[in-house]
C-alpha cells in the first residue's frame, strides 16, 4: 500500500504541483529559507495552529482538527 502525502495548503492529497515551495514575498521563487517574510522589529511573532499533523495508524498521515 503506498503512502498518500497530503498537500499543506489545499485539503487534498500531494499532486506535487510545487506551490507550498514559492515564496510568499516573491511568487516567482522558490523559497530558500531567507526568513525575509518573518523578519520585522516586533518583539514577538503570532501564529495561528488550525492543525498538526500526526502519523496515523498504518504510517498513513492525518491532521489533527
Amino acid at each position: 500500500m503506498a503512502l498518500h502525502k497530503m498537500c499543506v495548503l489545499y485539503d487534498r492529497e500531494c499532486i506535487g504541483c510545487g506551490e507550498c515551495d514559492r515564496c510568499d514575498l516573491d511568487p516567482d521563487k522558490i523559497c530558500d529559507n531567507c526568513m525575509k517574510c518573518v523578519q520585522t522589529d516586533a518583539d514577538y511573532r503570532g501564529i495561528e495552529i488550525d492543525g498538526i499533523v500526526l502519523p496515523g495508524p498504518g504510517g498513513q498521515e492525518k491532521a489533527s482538527p
